[in-house]
C-alpha cells in the first residue's frame, strides 16, 4: 500500500470562540478535537502526521508534541492563509514519499471511514482527490464545480461564483488528498491576488486542471464534515456526536429507556445487555459489562462495572473504581480507586477511596474511608464477608480482616482481625428524669417577652 501522511490545520485564532482555550483543544465527546484529529489520521494508517500550529496558542503545540512528538509540530507565522499553512508542514515531510492528507483539527464529528474514500480516489487515478459535502444551504461556502463525469474543474468561494455557480449546493469540506509532490509543487505555484492577499489551498483545483492534473471529488454527510468555530456550533456537533453513540450502543443492545438524557464520551464500552436509565454522565475511560444496570442520575468516569453490578440512583463513580460482579453501589456513595469484589454492598451515603471491599461484604450507612491526612493517600481494606456498622470511619491505612464486625458510629484505627467484633466508641451513659429537670430549668430562666 501507498505510504500515507497527513498534514492537520491547527493554527486558527479561534476567536469567534471567546475562550480563554484554543479552540481545537475544546472538547466533543470528552476528546479534545485536535486529539481526535490526529486520531482519524492514525486510524487511516499515516505514519507521518504534522500539525500546524501558531504561536498565538502555545497550547495547542504543547498539546501535539505530547501526543506526536517534537518533529510532528509545523509553526505558521505569520497566518497567510491555508495553502501557506500547509507549505509551512513541507519541511517535516522532507523525504516522504506517497499520498498526503490535508485535514482539519475543527471538524470533530469526521472519521477515519469518511476520509478512506479520498485515498480510494487517489488508488483509481486521481491526482487531487477531494472531499465535498452536499449543503442545505450553501450560502458561504466555496462551490465544487463538475463536468458531467464528476471531474472538478474549479473550487469557486460564494463571493466570486456567478448566479449559476450560487446554485450549486456541491461543496468543499476543505480536505484533500494528493502526491507528497504534487501537492507541494503546485502549493509553491498558488498567489495571493485577492482582497485579503492570502494563499488560498483551493486554489491548487484550478492550477491542478490547467496543469493537466485528474481532479475528483467524493462525498461525505455534511454533518461529518462539519467545522466549529464557535461555541453554538460546538454544542451542536456535541449533539450530533451524543445522537449518533446513544443510536449504535442501543442498535448493540444497550437499553435505555429516555437515550437523550444520556451523555457519552468518546471511548465509553458499554456492552448488550446493560440498562442504562436517565440523565446518567459517563466520562472518558468508562467500561460497562453485559447485565449491569446504571441507574439514574449517576456520574462515572475512568471506571469499569462489571456483570450484574448495580449502580446508583445518584451514585458517582470516579478514576480507578472497579466494581464487582453483581455488587451493589446505592444512593448518593462514591467510589475512587477501590476495587470492589463480587456481590459487595455499598448501598447508602458513603465514601470508600483508595482500597479495596471483599466478596460480599457490606458497609452500612454513612460509612466513609478516611484516605487523606493532608499530605498523602492511604489504603483502606475490608475483607470479604465483613460487615461495616452504619457511620464508621475507618481511618486509613487499616484493615478489616474477613467476616470481621465494626459496631455502628465507630472511629476504626487500627486493624481488626478476621471474624473479631471492633468497637471505638464512647460508652452510653443514662440519667433518668434528665430532661424532666433540664425543662424546668430553662423554665425557669426565661426572661420574659
Amino acid at each position: 500500500m501507498t505510504r500515507r501522511a497527513a498534514v492537520i490545520m491547527a493554527a486558527g485564532q479561534g476567536t469567534r470562540m471567546k475562550s480563554p482555550t484554543a479552540k481545537v483543544l475544546h472538547r466533543v465527546g470528552g476528546r479534545a478535537m485536535l486529539d481526535r484529529a490526529i486520531d482519524a489520521a492514525q486510524e487511516l494508517g499515516c505514519d507521518r502526521i504534522v500539525v500546524v500550529v501558531g504561536l498565538h496558542s502555545p497550547a495547542v503545540g504543547e498539546h501535539a508534541k505530547a501526543r506526536l512528538g517534537e518533529s510532528a509540530i509545523a509553526v505558521q507565522e505569520p497566518q497567510l492563509g491555508t495553502a501557506h499553512a500547509v507549505l509551512c508542514a513541507e519541511s517535516a515531510l522532507a523525504g516522504f514519499e506517497g499520498d498526503v492528507l490535508v485535514t482539519n483539527a475543527d471538524c470533530p464529528l469526521l472519521s477515519a471511514a469518511t476520509i478512506e474514500p479520498l485515498f480510494d480516489l487517489r488508488d483509481t487515478g486521481a491526482d487531487l482527490a477531494l472531499l465535498g459535502f452536499d449543503a442545505a444551504d450553501p450560502h458561504g461556502y466555496g462551490r465544487l464545480i463538475a463536468d458531467a463525469e464528476g471531474a472538478v474543474s474549479k473550487i469557486v468561494e460564494h463571493k466570486d461564483a456567478s448566479e449559476a455557480e450560487q446554485a450549486v449546493t456541491a461543496c468543499y469540506s476543505g480536505l484533500v488528498v494528493a502526491e507528497a509532490t504534487t501537492l507541494f509543487s503546485l502549493l509553491h505555484a498558488v498567489g495571493n491576488a485577492n482582497s485579503k492577499g492570502e494563499y488560498y489551498l483551493t486554489d491548487i483545483v484550478g492550477l491542478g486542471v490547467k496543469a493537466g492534473k485528474t481532479v475528483l471529488a467524493t462525498f461525505a454527510p455534511e454533518e461529518a464534515v462539519m467545522g466549529v468555530n464557535s461555541q453554538a456550533e460546538l454544542a451542536v456537533a456535541e449533539l450530533a456526536f451524543q445522537v449518533h453513540r446513544r443510536q449504535t450502543l442501543m442498535t448493540d443492545g444497550v437499553t435505555m429507556p429516555a437515550p437523550h438524557t444520556v451523555h457519552l464520551a468518546w471511548d465509553t464500552h458499554i456492552a448488550a445487555g446493560v440498562t442504562v436509565e436517565q440523565y446518567v454522565v459517563f466520562g472518558p475511560g468508562v467500561t460497562i459489562e453485559a447485565g449491569a444496570h446504571i441507574r439514574a442520575f449517576s456520574h462515572i468516569e475512568q471506571a469499569i462495572v462489571r456483570p450484574g453490578a448495580i449502580v446508583g440512583p445518584y451514585a458517582r463513580l470516579r478514576p480507578g473504581a472497579d466494581i464487582g460482579a453483581g455488587a451493589h453501589i446505592g444512593n448518593f456513595c462514591e467510589v475512587k480507586n477501590v476495587k470492589v469484589g463480587e456481590g459487595a454492598k455499598v448501598n447508602h451515603l458513603s465514601y470508600v477511596g483508595d482500597g479495596s471491599i471483599g466478596a460480599r461484604a457490606n458497609l452500612g450507612a454513612g460509612t466513609i474511608f478516611c484516605n487523606y491526612d493532608g499530605v498523602d493517600k492511604h489504603q483502606t481494606h475490608v475483607g470479604a464477608d465483613a460487615f461495616i456498622g452504619s457511620n464508621t470511619a475507618l481511618v486509613a491505612p487499616v484493615t478489616v480482616g474477613d467476616g470481621a464486625f465494626t459496631g455502628s458510629g465507630s472511629v476504626i484505627t487500627e486493624d481488626v482481625e478476621p471474624n473479631a467484633l471492633a468497637l471505638a466508641r464512647g460508652r452510653q451513659v443514662n440519667k433518668p428524669g434528665w430532661a424532666d429537670a433540664f425543662r424546668a430549668l430553662k423554665r425557669a430562666n426565661r426572661k420574659p417577652k
